[in-house]
């Protein structure tokens, strides 16, 4: 099957606020999408970050903010 598609796309304006390791941004249609990693020291680190102690307090929530749960009727 072949697929042809033709477009036209005007960018006046792009703003980003955050990039994470794992984002895509794509605009338009995409063949393919290759996966491209960076690492940047920007706070001018010279050494390996101090390894953490055990926790000592035990969490009991989510680590990532849910919405509680609407009751059903």
């Amino acid at each position: 099957m072949n697929l042809i598609v033709h477009q036209s796309i005007v960018i006046h304006q792009l703003k980003v606020d955050a990039v994470s390791n794992s984002s895509v941004l794509q605009i338009g249609s995409a063949g393919v999408i290759k996966g491209l990693s960076n690492l940047y020291n920007t706070g001018a680190f010279t050494g390996p970050a101090p390894e953490i102690g055990k926790a000592e307090v035990a969490l009991n929530a989510p680590l990532v903010p849910l919405p509680s749960p609407t009751p059903r009727s």
